[in-house]
């Protein structure tokens, strides 16, 4: 693959401060098609780390060639970036990153003709249609990623710098070396990952404690689906069947309030007990009370934006009888009580 010949376009945030940043084509004698092979395996090209000596975090950005090949609007706050990315033409387009800060990437829109998608640490994959997906890069891994699109994508990358973000007291989030991660799904996520892009595209500075706090929230749900190992990945050999998962999950949706015999749900599959609890923890990464526990308190974040409902209303209608039960477990999920969540949110 051809070096890119020109130089690389200087973004510069205030701390605390957001801003729009468009692309700056470069001049034609700076710049160098990309061409070379569709093949995986040759697209090996070193990164070159972003400076280190820089004082904001947003300077560690994912680099794009060509950089007329998108625009992109940008928000930042101590330990914090988040960068919208619209592509804006046809043709090859790629994405280089490394640096010492975590990488989420929300590919909200995405598909391509062709392409190739690598993380250090993980199998590369040639997904065409990478909408609603994640891709996670812990701090120091290498990233790349090329295609064609075939729709005019949008995608939008979150940057974490691991030593200024601080989401406890305890600063768990500088501690914990997380896995990276490939095109994996998960609600929740998703859901506050769209919510602050969705912010930041309407409201800006407006509403930029609102959009800080769910900052926070995201880096809580990437501790617990690292934490729990919930499977984004591809279903392990020996797990359930597709249409085993469905009945399983539609089932465990349906009665989540309620508790679950591992029997009825082994019968409901044609599995027995045993079997089945293996075969589901190989396809969900965890068992089924484990599942259910997930599943109730996923619910339960979803009914406390509800100011109507009290946090006792709230635990008896996910299936906890006693506020201080539901409490516990969901602090032992989340990292914070359902007040405090709340409260972040509001």
């Amino acid at each position: 693959m051809s070096e890119s010949g020109h130089e690389e376009h200087a973004m510069e945030f205030e701390p605390r401060s957001y801003s729009v940043v468009q692309s700056v084509a470069p001049s034609e004698s700076g710049r160098v098609a990309a061409q070379g092979t569709k093949n995986c395996a040759n697209l090996t090209r070193d990164l070159r780390l972003f400076h280190q000596a820089s004082s904001h975090d947003a300077d560690r950005v994912v680099e794009v060639s060509p950089l007329d090949a998108v625009s992109r609007r940008t928000a930042s706050w101590p330990g914090m970036t988040v960068e919208i990315l619209r592509v804006i033409r046809r043709g090859r387009i790629d994405y280089h990153f490394c640096a010492p800060m975590h990488m989420l990437v929300m590919h909200e829109r995405s598909a391509r003709h062709g392409g190739c998608t690598i993380v250090e640490g993980l199998p590369k994959s040639s997904l065409q249609d990478c909408s609603q997906k994640l891709v996670f890069v812990p701090a120091g891994h290498r990233y790349h990623d090329w295609h064609e699109p075939r729709t005019l994508s949008r995608l939008v990358f979150f940057y974490f710098n691991p030593t200024r973000f601080a989401i406890s007291p305890e600063g768990e989030f500088s501690s914990v070396a997380l896995a990276p991660r490939l095109f994996f799904q998960d609600r929740a996520l998703m859901e506050t990952a769209l919510k602050i892009a969705s912010l930041i595209e309407s409201h800006g500075v407006d509403h930029r404690p609102y959009i800080e706090a769910l900052g926070v929230v995201l880096a809580h749900e990437l501790l617990r689906i690292d934490a729990g190992k919930s499977g984004a990945e591809s279903p392990v050999s020996g797990g359930l069947a597709a249409w085993q998962r469905r009945k399983a999950v539609a089932y465990i949706q349906e009665h989540l309030a309620e508790p679950i015999s591992l029997k009825v749900l082994a019968q409901l599959v044609g599995l027995s007990a045993c079997y089945f609890c293996r075969a589901f923890r190989q396809s969900f990464g965890k068992p089924p009370q484990r599942y259910q526990l997930s599943q109730r308190i996923e619910r339960a974040k979803t009914l406390l934006l509800k100011r109507a409902a009290s946090v006792t209303d709230v635990g008896l209608a996910v299936g906890y009888n006693h506020a201080s039960a539901f409490c516990t477990a969901f602090r032992r999920v989340t990292g914070l009580t359902p007040s405090s969540y709340r409260r972040i949110l509001s």
